[in-house]
């Protein structure tokens, strides 16, 4: 196996075409491997063999041409076409159920499929952000179906992801690597593959801690993300501007706090802190609180809504909102727990109507001008580039009312005519 990595001659199935499967994908194929990509969404197999990609990031479409064009990359939805491959590597969604447990009926799903179809000798890297331990539960699943023996009939390893939608080409040669292998050799093999376009650091360890490592990382993130968001609250009661305030705070060589904002969104930091506490035996409180907090802050803007309607004299049930943005992340298309969904499920019940404009994501309206008409407040609920320069004189004059509330510091100078409320905004 370590030879045919070495040469480019194993052959790979990626399973799970989305936001990190088929960039994936892209990168090994350019790397000069066989790859196929299994999706079973037949919509998005067809779009890909014409040529397009079904997500949105920056470089894609000339990766995705160059891949395929050279034929070495190709998407079905045909379980028998990645019968008998060199390597599975298995990049599909683990949500959580309402009850913020695991779900991880993909995952089973997923690994099933490469159990059925994989040959004596496959390495199979799990990609996904899971639960501590669940690379050796899916490995004992494999065993279950093949009578397989981990470790000696297949190699098994946990390699998360570690990029961010908007720069994920970039990140995926730069940023550095853990991979968590189920033994030595299985991280070994892993190495030598993502050495074949990674050119940051990598970095081999046992998949339990792998897959904490993941989960660590991005639960540290949502925690001070919470830290700053109650910072933001704290900024209302005291009259500060707490943008101003961090930046100050930040300038300590020991600081460094992140920013507040509408609430927190994207495949990872949402679920990833239940992911790791899933399994615990007892309560960890701060983990908790900070996902409570960061839950809360749509409500939050929420009620920066309802106070600049109620200033003007103008009840909710009467009033027109439009919500600017609806990925969780500037100049993206993920919409995955976008708090501007969050938000707006706070609010349709209380207000006559809301609307919804973002440049990459369908809403109610095609364009910015059409959803403005007649409205009397909008809500910048994502920080889109094309947000950040916007004429308010003329958005003004297409709306009935002129209320503006800003959950992401999109706009530093509040403008004229405007009711203005921000997010951390304390000095308004």
């Amino acid at each position: 196996m370590k030879d045919r990595i070495i040469n480019k001659s194993a052959e790979i199935a990626v399973i799970g075409l989305g936001y990190i499967g088929l960039p994936t994908a892209i990168m090994f194929a350019n790397a000069g491997f066989n790859v196929i990509g299994y999706e079973i969404r037949k919509e998005v197999v067809e779009k890909l063999k014409s040529g397009n990609s079904h997500i949105i990031e920056p470089e894609i479409d000339d990766l995705l041409h160059k891949a395929m064009d050279s034929s070495r990359l190709r998407a079905t939805s045909n379980k028998d076409d990645i019968r008998g491959k060199d390597i599975y590597l298995v990049c599909v969604q683990t949500p959580l159920r309402d009850d913020k447990t695991p779900d991880l009926t993909y995952l089973e799903g997923a690994v099933r499929t490469v159990a059925e179809t994989m040959k004596k000798g496959s390495l199979v890297i799990i990609e996904s952000t899971i639960p501590p331990m669940t690379t050796l539960k899916m490995a004992c699943l494999i065993e279950e179906i093949r009578s397989f023996k981990a470790g000696v009939d297949f190699y098994m390893v946990h390699a998360p992801e570690r990029v961010m939608p908007g720069r994920i080409f970039k990140e995926l040669v730069y940023n550095s690597r853990i991979i968590g292998g189920i033994t030595e050799e299985s991280a070994e093999l892993a190495e030598i593959l993502y050495r074949s376009f990674a050119k940051g650091q990598i970095f081999r360890t046992n998949s339990t801690t792998s897959e904490m490592v993941k989960l660590m990382e991005n639960t540290f993130r949502d925690v001070n993300i919470a830290l700053a968001n109650e910072f933001a609250l704290l900024a209302h009661q005291y009259g500060v501007n707490i943008f101003e305030a961090i930046e100050l705070a930040n300038t300590h060589p020991r600081v460094k706090i992140h920013t507040p904002g509408i609430g927190v969104g994207g495949h990872c930091l949402p679920k990833d802190p239940y992911l790791l506490l899933s399994s615990a035996k007892e309560d960890f409180g701060l983990i908790q609180k900070a996902r409570e907090i960061n839950e809360d802050i749509p409500l939050f803007a929420k009620d920066l809504l309802m106070n600049a309607l109620k200033m003007i004299n103008i009840t909710p049930e009467e009033a027109v909102v439009v919500v600017l943005g609806l990925a969780y992340k500037g100049d993206s298309d993920d919409i995955r727990n976008s708090p501007a969904l969050a938000f707006i499920e706070g609010i349709k019940e209380d207000v006559k109507e809301v609307r919804s404009y973002d440049p990459y994501v369908k809403g109610t309206h095609e364009t910015l001008e059409e959803a403005l008409k007649g409205a009397d407040a909008v809500v910048i609920a994502t920080d889109h580039s094309q947000f950040k320069n916007l004429d308010w004189e003329k958005i003004g004059s297409l709306m009935r009312n002129r209320i503006l509330i800003d959950g992401r510091y999109v706009v530093k100078t509040p403008p004229k005519g405007f009711v203005f409320k921000g997010l951390g905004r304390g000095e308004y």
